[in-house]
């Protein structure tokens, strides 16, 4: 039996599939099981009782089109929505993420490339500044007393002296620890000269470890993949097992010119 969506709607649900699915849902409309519908005016279909028809500023979904079943959308709704995605290649304006708060490092080239690296569940959600050098100082206490209230996943975002960009992705908020903590979801990333993503490699599990004098991500091989010091001023960055990553910055060891600790709520 069909279903009849007001345009609102069917909106809101397309929005939500493209952010959780952008892999299935931004090919275009014929690939993905939809026809254009050039009538005015549509009728309910699979539905014999329905004897009235429906206006053109309504949609009939009958289930998503993995199911296998066919969704109408009429010729102007197709047109606006082509227009919301780019090709496979670049990412939707509309889904670039909001900061509630003002950014020192990043740019709109940053957010389009991170967004589509962070994993699912940091989708959809608003971007809070949870610490920053320039508004709360350089003391990595005063990181962790910051982060001790968040329990979801922060992004760690570093400039150094050079204007580099390059940081970390952590499944769990930055503590002191007396072993190492995450998941697999932890990456790291550089901007340095291009954005590059290091993920996980199964290889150990030493994804984040904090010191009251130092924060470590990644290691193994007697190197740390990012290590930064108790006044956040100076750090450094070597290959290490956890992620097979390159050097993020410049040069191995670097000093700190903006350092933000971005969370997702």
């Amino acid at each position: 039996m069909g279903v009849a969506y007001s345009v609102g709607e069917v909106d809101h649900l397309y929005t939500f599939f493209v952010q959780w699915s952008p892999d299935i849902y931004t090919k275009g409309a014929e690939k993905q099981g939809f026809f254009v519908v050039e009538n005015d005016r549509l009728a309910v279909i699979d539905n014999p009782l329905h004897k009235k028809s429906i206006p053109k500023t309504l949609e009939v979904c009958v289930t998503a089109a993995e199911a296998g079943i066919k969704q109408i959308i009429t010729a102007k709704d197709q047109k606006r929505r082509q227009s919301r995605c780019n090709s496979e290649d670049e990412e939707p304006e509309d889904l670039l993420p909001e900061l509630r708060d003002p950014s020192q490092i990043l740019q709109e080239q940053h957010l389009e490339r991170l967004v589509a690296h962070l994993p699912a569940r940091t989708q959809g959600y608003p971007w809070r500044l949870a610490y920053s050098t320039a508004v709360h100082g350089t003391s990595l206490r005063t990181l962790y007393r910051n982060m001790a209230s968040i329990d979801r996943p922060v992004l760690l975002v570093i400039k150094d002296m050079e204007n580099q960009v390059f940081g970390a992705f952590s499944s769990h908020p930055f503590r002191v620890s007396r072993g190492c903590y995450g998941t697999g979801e932890t990456f790291l990333y550089s901007f340095s000269p291009e954005f590059k993503r290091f993920s996980w490699t199964g290889e150990n599990s030493y994804f984040v470890k904090g010191f009251m004098d130092s924060l470590q991500l990644g290691g193994g091989g007697g190197s740390f993949g990012l290590w930064l010091g108790a006044d956040l001023c100076r750090g450094s960055s070597y290959t290490c097992h956890t992620f097979h990553n390159q050097p993020l910055s410049a040069h191995h060891d670097f000093a700190v010119r903006e350092l933000e600790v971005w969370t997702f709520e």
